[in-house]
């Protein structure tokens, strides 16, 4: 059992999946797209890497924006959010990823990562943070039952 990480942005979408045991998130890969309306081959790889890791669960990050409105861009990921639940069938958690982005070239620039690639990296960086923070909740709440 693994949970899956999403950071869904215009043309990236960031993937990263959790261990066995859920208390550590991995980034795996970063999907490209061409066009922010073309998701086939984005939904295709994602159902590949969800059989390839035995993923029962999905975290998408939902970008609210920082005075916790809801603007185009979680419209956007709602609609994807719905997309990926038909085809996969798994339940699709979202996850409040607000300064995600702003952690993940954080911790490039901490990493002495050059600016000209940090864009490379940064999706994938911000869908394991989405992910972390989800397992760090999932397990404080268990931890209180």
């Amino acid at each position: 059992m693994r949970i899956m990480g999403l950071d869904f942005g215009a043309k990236t979408v960031g993937v990263a999946i959790s261990d066995p045991l859920l208390i550590t998130a991995q980034g795996i890969e970063i999907i490209r797209r061409k066009d922010e309306n073309k998701l086939r081959q984005t939904l295709a790889r994602l159902e590949a890497l969800i059989e390839e890791y035995q993923v029962t669960e999905i975290v998408l990050g939902l970008p609210k924006n920082m005075n916790d409105t809801l603007g185009s861009r979680v419209e956007a990921t709602m609609e994807f959010k719905d997309k990926l639940e038909r085809r996969t069938g798994l339940c699709v958690h979202t996850w409040d990823e607000r300064l995600t982005t702003v952690a993940a070239d954080k911790a490039m620039m901490e990493a002495g990562i050059r600016r000209e690639n940090r864009k490379e990296y940064v999706d994938q960086i911000a869908a394991v943070l989405i992910l972390q923070g989800f397992l760090d909740c999932r397990k404080m709440k268990q931890g209180e039952e």
